[in-house]
């Protein structure tokens, strides 16, 4: 079995949905579900996903997902910076639009992020930051162990992280 990591922004899910094996990439996924939040004007989510390693060192962007077609005085860079955590980790650093870390944002669905395959052993912590327009901002962060589970309050659902 592969590592898996899910991450639900917003909703819920029973325990048993939560692990279940991924083959998009030989270190692991992790898969995020975004709902449809029924509200009266919903905004797809800006997202940043990162790892950092738990002794410390550099962390490492896996995906940023932001409005990629705003332009003019207000291109969808300005607002990168909403993902407050991970902005002041090094997303600030980053030239954006970032070959095979950016996208743009995503609608209501399940969306899998493969873990890199040059992913060292060790132990990491597993991040993910959510924010909307005319909505609410979350922080949720996880342990890449076998079984970790955490979840948010609003933003952000639940989190688990399977291992070998």
């Amino acid at each position: 079995m592969r590592p898996t990591a899910i991450l639900l922004l917003g909703g819920a899910v029973t325990a048993p949905a939560l692990v279940s094996p991924v083959s998009a990439a030989p270190a692991g996924a992790v898969t995020i579900t975004i709902p449809r939040l029924n509200v009266a004007e919903y905004h797809k989510p800006y997202v940043a996903l990162w790892l950092e390693p738990v002794g410390g060192g550099a962390p490492r962007t896996l995906a940023v997902w932001y409005d990629l077609k705003k332009r003019g005085n207000d291109p969808g860079t300005k607002w990168l910076a909403d993902l407050r955590a991970w902005w002041r980790k090094g997303g600030r650093s980053l030239t954006m639009p970032a070959d095979g870390i950016s996208g743009a944002t995503r609608a209501p669905g399940q969306y899998t992020i493969p873990l890199p395959a040059d992913l060292k052993p060790g132990n990491y912590i597993l991040t993910v930051e959510a924010a909307r327009e005319t909505g609410g901002r979350e922080l949720v962060s996880v342990p890449l162990t076998a079984g970790a589970r955490t979840s948010g309050r609003t933003e952000l659902g639940a989190i688990a992280v399977s291992a070998r």
